[in-house]
């Protein structure tokens, strides 16, 4: 039947090429032109399956040779060959191959005198001219001339023949010969000489396809570099910007605005940043002979023509996986392979001093009875939420001589040495020492001895360090440091307060209402911090704290034409550069600060831990472009800022352009906002990283990096984010950040505390240095688990069996939210929730909160000091360059040795691109599926065992999206953790917690942006997640069942989390939502929507209408014998309206087009 249908509508088509009878063509084309309008594309796509457009270009061929030309068939001929050509995708080459081109030519010449018949010519044009071999030909034989002969100024005469004239030159020009053939010819200035004429006279804006179309041919001429000089050498961009401003206000003239947009931003003369160099302002030489990473090479060149950005992004795990099916690894061998160590096995004794807790040897136990009742006294006091200890100074001191001590005792391998070894006795003898002096002996008075001998052993322990100035006002000065003069109404307060003065005066003030921190414990911390720049500062939101918001605060709402008016502000700079300022006002590479007394400049400061701005430049009196310092021995990953502002006036909108961020797209254009801390809030009770600024953007600018700036680095893009801020108060000193800062010195703080604060009764706790970075900074390791309950074998058999959960964060310094979740981690494990000792007892944690010290503490977006991703390094990790992955990875070999691979790895991180929080994880399955290999995976065995934490946090946590998880193995991602882990340590549930720096798209923070508080809420509810797959998955003591019970009951707990979250969960096809307006994110894009088929198509539709309309006014149809209409009659009679379902035929017309009944519609 099937082989019936298909034949009967090739003998139609072949009719209609061989037939004579003007009849028959008529009715032939009559019932082809109902079907292919009342169908849809995939009627037409069949048509052309089976050779319609051949037919029709034959039909036309025969039809043209008639003298004279018979119109009557040729029109609707050339309506059919317009409809089915422009959904042909080799309709170009079957023109050429069927010698069409001087055909089409040849009608739409003798047709210059009669617009109805030339319309239908200059559709076929367009469509011909789509191919850009076919349009080249077609400019070579005098296609343009002769549409410059139609296209007239302006005129409300056949505006339908001078659009379609324009639309066929616009198709052209996407022809490179021809855009240059048209700028040679001076065509480039005719065009803009009729866009102004039709801008200038369509007042009532009738006329907006014909002003698009000029454009669509200006763009596609600017495409080549050629036609962007000319473009600039004829004042284009100042008749663009003007004809902008006037169409503004109109919002139906959005396509006219977007067009000229794109080409203004595509002329708009390329630049390199104003920077010496865009490798960073911070080098480290690193050990031995190594060298850093070589530069990334672009690889366009600077005298492009214009083709599409070809962005490569080769992201790791933060990174929406944007590759094709291409990047999934398809050898099974390759992905079931279980690789063996990358050292010898001797060396992985000198990491059994990191597992004390697999000693059964436990002297802590062994408590004198004093003692231990004195403890006893001491836990009772420990609350079960996050404790507010404010320490003393004796305990500082105290703290500090520990600390200095551990730098001695506990330091880890020094990556400076090349075979380095540490003997097991040594390290089980310090860890002894440890234990015993420093978690049994806190009375003030020993503390207050061991701080002084400390300080005589180690006076070179710490460095200096002054708190950045505090807000110059004088009378907010006076009223919140000397408030007995205010009072009594003295106007001399007195000098200003010196440095150590005002630190002792902020303490004071210090409520101590902020969990886990302490002013004092951060500064002692903070001295012994190494960084490339030895810093002297310390900020203000570090050392005070940051206390969540009272209220969650919603995503922003994007303004329609916000990013153009952004973009239009940037043009205006170079057509209008009057008010440039142009003053440099701070840069990291100049050292002396620039000259004081500026009225009205902001002043600008970044040299403070994790502290990231190279250079300020004020653009006008109220904006600043800015630039962001590259990774230390690198010259990329720019997204991280974090700087202080001070000097502001107030109820002034100050604008900010971070003019040298690299992505492709940001949660910037989604709602999310930057972070703003106020001294003068802070200070007045509200310490508070706070959501701020409006007018948020984020889009490609016009800088480009030049191999003379980037050490042979050429062609790479530069995106700007842009937003506005009203501070909250004058001459307040405030602080900018992409996101909510958690440096080195808060980390190791927090620690401190957690430590001070536990129960040492029931958490066991050790903290040792992993290893020591490049930069001289300790990497701490933690473990973390439940005491014995007692000295009986029985008990301390199950401490040591308990299976190990392995956690790690911060291995990019950029994505501070992972630290945030690793925080909510530590305060819930060490707490005395009764689901945090049930959990305690079930696992033994070992956590590394921070992988990566250094490039923390310097400001780094991805890098370590070596230049080097170090999430790139697990495969074969450098024990000199990449220290602490080596370790890491060491560790873990380790503890495989012994058999006791950990039961979950997990990873923590940040993504800049999505929303949620989800996992990565690793399947050959789910792989292999997805890459389409034909492969049996039924004979390949997998544990589905790693989708049960992902669908247990889908259940329990409000951030985390199960449908936003991937368990898929990429080439491009086998050196990362989690790939490395799974295939190398034999780890089932290895993953990469991915955590948004935005909001969610599901569930109980929809629309809101998240903050610390629910960022250290997901680190709360993963070790809940722990604890239930215990349970679900482990064999447990009834005791432990018991517990559970009690404790935890899990339906309840899932169904309460199910009634909390939206109830739609269907799967997400996007990530983004669309935006109130399209972003343009590729300026020089070659994209403008010419593929939409209904712009042609309601065209046509309209000319048909037309023409039947004057047809029935001259009464043509009444001669015909065996009307089109009559056919289409019979055809039609009895059939359902219109749809997109497909349309039954009846064997009745003319017996051949059932066909179609069956064809996919």
């Amino acid at each position: 039947m099937a082989e019936q249908e298909a034949s009967g509508l090739q003998v139609l088509l072949s009719t209609l090429q061989s037939s004579c009878d003007k009849d028959v063509i008529l009715n032939i084309l009559g019932v082809l032109t109902d079907l292919l309008s009342l169908g849809t594309g995939r009627r037409i796509q069949y048509v052309i399956s089976k050779g319609g457009s051949e037919a029709l270009l034959q039909a036309l061929t025969i039809a043209a040779q008639a003298k004279p030309p018979d119109h009557s068939t040729l029109l609707p001929l050339l309506r059919l060959l317009a409809r089915v050509g422009q959904r042909d995708r080799k309709f170009g080459l079957k023109v050429q191959k069927s010698e069409a081109t001087d055909i089409i030519l040849s009608l739409a010449r003798r047709n210059l005198g009669h617009h109805l018949h030339l319309i239908h010519c200059l559709w076929v044009l367009r469509v011909c001219a789509s191919n850009v071999t076919t349009g080249a030909t077609l400019g070579i034989n005098g296609a343009m001339e002769l549409l410059f002969k139609v296209i007239s100024p302006y005129s409300k005469r056949h505006v339908r023949t001078v659009r379609a004239a324009i639309e066929a030159l616009a198709a052209l020009l996407k022809s490179k010969s021809n855009s240059r053939r048209a700028v040679h010819k001076g065509y480039l200035d005719e065009l803009l000489r009729l866009y102004q004429d039709w801008h200038r006279n369509d007042l009532s804006n009738n006329y907006i396809y014909i002003r698009r179309g000029l454009l669509l041919c200006l763009k596609h001429i600017t495409n080549i570099q050629l036609g962007r000089e000319t473009f600039l050498g004829s004042r284009g961009m100042e008749i663009l910007f003007t004809s902008v401003q006037d169409c503004l206000p109109c919002k139906n003239l959005d396509p006219i605005i977007t067009t000229a947009i794109q080409i203004l931003r595509k002329c708009y003369p390329k630049e390199s940043l104003p920077l010496r160099s865009v490798t960073s302002s911070y080098g480290f030489p690193l050990p031995g002979n190594a060298k850093a990473e070589p530069l990334y090479e672009g690889s366009e060149s600077d005298e492009s023509d214009g083709e599409e950005d070809v962005e490569k992004y080769l992201e790791n795990e933060d990174v929406e996986n944007k590759y094709e099916d291409y990047d999934l690894e398809t050898d099974v061998n390759r992905l079931r392979s279980q690789p063996g160590p990358d050292r010898p096995e001797e060396e992985l004794g000198q990491y059994e001093a990191m597992c004390p807790e697999l000693s059964q040897k436990f002297q802590v136990l062994e408590f004198e009875s004093e003692e231990e009742k004195r403890l006893e006294n001491r836990t009772e006091s420990v609350p079960s939420i996050p404790s507010n200890f404010i320490p003393s100074a004796a305990s500082v001191e105290q703290s500090n001589c520990k600390w200095r001590n551990q730098s001695g005792t506990e330091m880890g391998p020094d990556p400076g040495k090349k075979n380095f070894k540490v003997s097991p006795q040594c390290w089980m003898k310090e860890e002894k020492c440890r234990w015993d002096q420093s978690d049994e002996k806190r009375d003030s008075e020993e503390a207050a001895q061991d701080a002084d001998s400390c300080e005589e052993e180690h006076p070179a322990g710490s460095h200096a360090l002054a708190l950045r100035p505090l807000p110059t006002d004088a009378a907010w000065y006076k009223k919140m440091f000397y408030p007995e003069c205010e009072a009594s109404g003295s106007s001399n307060p007195g000098e200003r307060l010196e440095s150590s003065d005002l630190v002792t005066k902020l303490l004071e003030k210090h409520q101590g209402d902020i969990p886990f921190h302490s002013p004092r414990f951060y500064m002692a911390r903070a001295r012994s911090v190494k960084s490339i720049p030895s810093y002297k500062d310390l900020a203000f939101p570090e050392f005070w704290g940051h206390q969540p918001p009272p209220h969650s605060k919603p995503l922003l709402e994007r303004k329609h034409g916000v990013q153009r008016d952004k973009v239009l502000d940037d043009i205006r700079r170079l057509i209008q550069p009057g008010d440039v300022i142009g003053r440099t006002v701070f840069d990291l590479d100049e050292p002396s600060p620039p000259s004081p007394g500026v009225p009205g400049c902001l002043t600008f400061f970044s040299q403070f831990e994790s502290g990231n701005l190279r250079k300020a430049i004020q653009v006008r009196e109220f904006e600043y472009d800015l630039i962001m310092n590259a990774d230390v021995n690198s010259n990329q990953h720019h997204q991280w800022f974090y700087f202080e502002v001070r000097g502001m006036k107030l109820a002034v909108s100050y604008r900010f352009n971070i003019i040298n961020c690299e992505k492709f797209n940001s949660q910037f254009n989604y709602g999310m906002q930057p972070v703003l801390y106020s001294v003068k809030e802070a200070l007045q009770g509200r310490p508070r990283w706070l959501r701020a600024g409006h007018d948020i953007c984020y889009y490609k600018n016009h800088y480009r990096c030049r191999a003379a700036t980037g050490g042979g680095m050429r062609g790479k893009f530069y995106y700007t984010l842009t937003f506005s801020i009203k501070f909250p108060h004058k001459d307040d000193v405030c602080y900018l950040a992409y996101h909510y800062p958690y440096t080195y010195s808060t980390m190791m703080s927090h620690l401190d505390l957690l430590e001070q604060n536990r129960n040492p009764k029931k958490v066991y706790w050790r903290q040792q240095t992993l290893c020591q970075t490049l930069g001289g900074n300790g990497c701490p390791v933690l473990t973390i688990t439940a005491m014995p309950e007692s000295k009986t074998g029985e008990d301390l058999e199950q401490f040591c069996n308990r299976p190990y959960v392995f956690l790690m964060a911060r291995v990019h310094p950029g994505e501070s939210n992972a630290s945030w979740v690793m925080k909510g981690t530590l305060e819930f494990l060490v707490s005395s929730d009764p689901i945090a000792e049930l959990l305690r007892k079930c696992f033994i944690f070992k956590i590394i909160p921070m992988l990566n010290p250094d490039g923390v503490i310097n400001g780094n977006q991805r890098c370590s000091l070596s230049g080097d991703d170090l999430n790139r390094q697990w495969l074969t990790p450098n024990s000199q360059l990449h220290p602490t992955i080596y370790h890491a990875k060491g560790l873990l070999y380790y503890l495989r040795s012994l058999g006791r691979a950990p039961l979950v790895f997990c990873d923590y991180h940040g993504h800049s691109q999505k929303k949620n929080v989800f996992l990565y994880g690793c399947s050959v399955k789910e792989t292999l599926w997805q890459a389409g290999c034909m492969v049996d995976t039924a004979v390949i065995s997998e544990d589905v065992g790693y989708r049960t934490l992902p669908k247990i946090l889908d259940k329990v946590a409000p951030a985390f999206v199960m449908n936003s998880c991937s368990f898929l193995v990429e080439k491009s991602r086998e050196s990362t953790a989690r790939v490395v882990v799974w295939k190398e340590m034999g780890v089932l549930r290895s993953y990469t917690m991915e955590s948004t720096y935005c909001s969610c798209s599901h569930g109980l923070y929809k629309g809101v942006q998240l903050g610390t508080q629910e960022l250290e809420e997901m680190g709360h509810k993963f070790c809940l997640a722990l604890l239930i797959l215990h349970l679900k998955s482990l064999p447990c003591s009834q005791k432990v069942m018991a517990q559970a019970a009690l404790l935890l009951d899990l339906e309840e707990e899932i169904t309460d989390r199910a009634q909390r979250r939206c109830s739609s969960s269907s799967l997400e096809t996007d990530d983004e939502p669309p935006c109130v307006e399209e972003i343009d994110y590729n300026a020089d894009s070659c994209s403008d929507g010419e593929e939409d088929f209904s712009e042609l198509d309601q065209e046509i539709q309209e000319c048909l209408s037309w023409v039947e309309e004057e047809r029935e006014d001259e009464g043509a149809t009444m001669g015909q014998t065996c009307s089109s209409k009559a056919l289409r009659g019979i055809y039609i009679s009895g059939q359902p309206a219109p749809s997109s379902a497909a349309l039954p035929l009846h064997s009745t017309a003319l017996g051949v087009y059932s066909g179609f009944e069956s064809s996919p519609v």
